[in-house]
């Protein structure tokens, strides 16, 4: 039973005949009779007496209609639910580096959350995360992280966002020796980059001192304890007001970027759509 021979049935009866029924769903009249003849075949009763120029339903076609009617609104009820995703709604579960989190994720998720109600967000750090594993096995549907600008990962769509700026932060009064290092914790792509460059630049290493606080390095440095390496958008603030001193490094070894990624093969939900289309807005506004 085709719904388009439901929709003609019902046509000819609201519309009274079918001339009228043809001339309102932009068929011919020819197609109109066809489709009742085949509804009739199909049902094995006549639906309309014919009686020269006018039709009226027949006994059967008195009982049918109401099922008919059923039909066609169940079938628009089921366009409308799933066009229902129309607006984002579900779950979002956004992996993150630590560093982001801080400084780029309160604004972004406040907007997120007032433009879209309907969607459950989730946040997980990748600080301790395999980013390729957590995305392949479903335990985050999109990520925002900093690492090298040169990484690749063949299962992952990897679009970068913003190259980062990266400083080497001093205290302000030059009192620390540069030898004793303060480190972000392991596993942040800003602790290898920094050992890279200790050694590239042959610098002798007397101490460090590892944190799991971006907060505590820099408070750190400014009471001259010791050096560090940060972006630049963490420490904006700090180098604006002076309380400490910092390099911006040019090499080609500690470029980092902010990256985008998911799973190639990810369903991209409107949640996700709406996710990324405001990522990319606010980084446009990103120091």
């Amino acid at each position: 039973m085709e719904l388009r021979h439901l929709l003609t049935f019902k046509a000819i009866v609201e519309q009274g005949g079918f001339k009228n029924a043809a001339e309102h769903l932009g068929y011919a009249q020819s197609s109109v009779t066809v489709h009742i003849k085949e509804l009739e075949e199909e049902l094995g009763k006549p639906l309309f007496d014919r009686l020269g120029r006018k039709v009226f339903l027949t006994n059967y076609g008195t009982r049918f209609l109401p099922y008919t009617t059923k039909i066609i609104d169940l079938h628009n009820e089921a366009i409308e639910s799933i066009n229902l995703d129309e607006v984002p709604r579900g779950n979002l579960v956004i992996g993150v580096s630590e560093l982001i989190t801080q400084y780029r994720i309160p604004s972004l998720f406040m907007e997120y959350k007032k433009r879209y109600p309907n969607v459950s967000l989730s946040l997980k750090s990748l600080e301790s995360e395999d980013i390729s594993s957590a995305i392949r096995n479903g335990k985050i549907d999109l990520a925002l992280v900093l690492e090298k600008s040169d990484w690749f990962e063949k299962e992952l769509h990897i679009e970068k966002i913003k190259d980062e700026l990266i400083v080497l932060i001093s205290p302000i009064d030059n009192k620390s020796t540069s030898d004793t290092i303060l480190f972000t914790e392991e596993g942040c792509s800003y602790k290898s980059m920094f050992e890279n460059y200790l050694r590239e630049k042959r610098i002798e290493v007397k101490d460090t001192l590892s944190f799991s606080s971006l907060e505590a390095i820099k408070q750190c440095v400014m009471y001259g304890i010791g050096i560090s390496m940060l972006p630049y958008f963490s420490v904006k603030e700090e180098l604006d007001s002076q309380k400490i001193n910092g390099q911006f490094m040019k090499l080609n070894e500690t470029e980092n970027s902010t990256f985008l990624v998911y799973h190639k093969n990810k369903q991209l939900s409107l949640a996700i759509q709406s996710m990324i289309s405001l990522i990319k807005d606010h980084s446009l506004l990103w120091n």
